[in-house]
């Protein structure tokens, strides 16, 4: 009886022992980032109080900004607080998701969701102008432990008529058009503005001159660009202000051109300038011509008519690459006067070294105004000067301020794009 009544307990005991190893192996594998105050034993940190949602302003209706007051245990109490997580639903009684987290300290939250969902990439989060949603906040302490969570609030997004952050381009835009209207009227009525000289464009009659007493041709580059680029219709401008002279005196002008439209733009220029100095039968059209598209191909015919022609004048007007300083020293080489414009940053020293005169940047732009003297493109420059002073200023002032701490001033220049 003995052994029998023993063997039972014996078993009993193996299987408890058993069962205790199991089930401490469960938990042990058990996930540990989110743990209940009674798991470990460490306190809950308080739960963040006063939650409010408002609409996130300056945007298209697809924020919302949360706001609480912090954790009793953030800074005091406790001090175990280590961030909060922001949950939202589309229900009071819906799942709630993490929608971000912030650290401890942090009583803000932005919710934005603008990606707006389509057949092929659904985007459940979306938020869409107009929509309600509920928000709730807990806190989360360093030892892993939540809070309870606070009470749901709700907030609407809505779409904003009015982007106050962008109220300086808004008032630069206003100055600039006073000015413009106010330079255009003037210079309407007869009132001579004042335009910086620049050297590139009024050494552009000496040279056609220099070419007319020499009894040689000029020979005209509008660059690798096409008849859309900006430096390209610049260079456009210029040449019918020198085909114009050139027909007055009875001058060569040679444009070779790499593009066919080019071309087109480039001939009907040159004749229109023809017509209006009163010459059309001077007009040539074989002096406008297509060499071909291919760049170094483009620059040896180029240079072997330098070198053949022996031009008194070169004009570099347009966008150029590498090809610049090879046709700017072959242009020395043929004892040629050069002025060149272009916007390639990267191009500029090589004619700045090479050429005699250089239109830097926007000076080959503002050439038009320069050349024409036209009532609406003076006064379009002279509102672009104004407007740069303007903005110069700011950025003085702006220096100014963030040196001197001078917040109130930071704020009115500061655009929110």
């Amino acid at each position: 009886m003995n052994h029998i009544d023993w063997f039972p307990r014996k078993l009993g005991i193996i299987s408890l022992v058993l069962l205790v190893i199991t089930w401490g192996g469960v938990l042990a594998q058990a996930p540990k980032d989110v743990l209940s105050a009674d798991s470990l034993g460490a306190p809950a940190p308080a739960p963040p109080t006063n939650v409010r949602v408002i609409d996130k302003p300056n945007d298209a209706g697809h924020g919302l900004i949360i706001r609480w007051d912090l954790s009793a245990d953030d800074t005091s109490g406790l001090k175990n607080v280590d961030r909060y997580e922001v949950l939202r639903s589309d229900a009071p009684d819906g799942e709630f998701i993490s929608r971000g987290i912030v650290f401890r300290g942090v009583n803000e939250y932005e919710d934005v969701d603008d990606m707006k969902p389509t057949a092929s990439s659904p985007n459940p989060n979306y938020m869409a102008e107009g929509s309600t949603w509920f928000y709730k906040v807990v806190a989360l302490s360093n030892q892993q432990v939540y809070s309870e969570p606070s009470e749901i609030v709700v907030g609407t997004t809505r779409e904003n008529l009015f982007h106050w952050g962008k109220l300086p381009i808004l008032i630069a835009v206003i100055i600039f058009t006073a000015y413009l209207l106010n330079f255009i009227i003037s210079a309407k009525k007869g009132k001579k503005l004042y335009i910086r000289p620049l050297a590139g464009i009024d050494a552009v009659d000496d040279a056609i001159g220099r070419a007319t007493e020499m009894g040689k041709p000029i020979l005209f580059i509008l660059g690798l660009g096409t008849a859309a680029d900006i430096a390209t219709i610049a260079g456009f401008t210029i040449l019918s202000r020198v085909a114009k002279k050139t027909a007055e005196y009875q001058t060569r002008v040679l444009v070779p051109v790499q593009d066919p439209v080019v071309l087109a733009v480039a001939q009907e220029t040159v004749r229109t300038a023809y017509l209006e100095a009163g010459r059309p039968d001077q007009y040539n059209s074989d002096n406008i011509f297509y060499v071909t598209a291919m760049q170094f191909p483009y620059v040896a015919a180029v240079n072997s008519i330098m070198l053949r022609e022996k031009p008194a004048t070169n004009f570099y007007m347009g966008l150029f690459y590498a090809e610049s300083l090879l046709l700017a020293e072959t242009g020395n080489i043929a004892g040629s006067i050069q002025i060149s414009g272009t916007d390639q940053i990267a191009q500029l020293p090589f004619f700045v070294a090479a050429t005699d005169f250089t239109l830097i940047g926007e000076e080959l732009y503002a050439a038009s105004a320069y050349l024409s003297q036209e009532p609406v493109q003076l006064g379009t420059l002279k509102a672009q000067d104004y407007t740069k002073a303007i903005i110069m200023i700011i950025i003085i002032l702006g220096a100014i301020a963030i040196t001197g701490k001078w917040t109130f001033i930071r704020d009115i220049i500061t655009i929110h794009l």
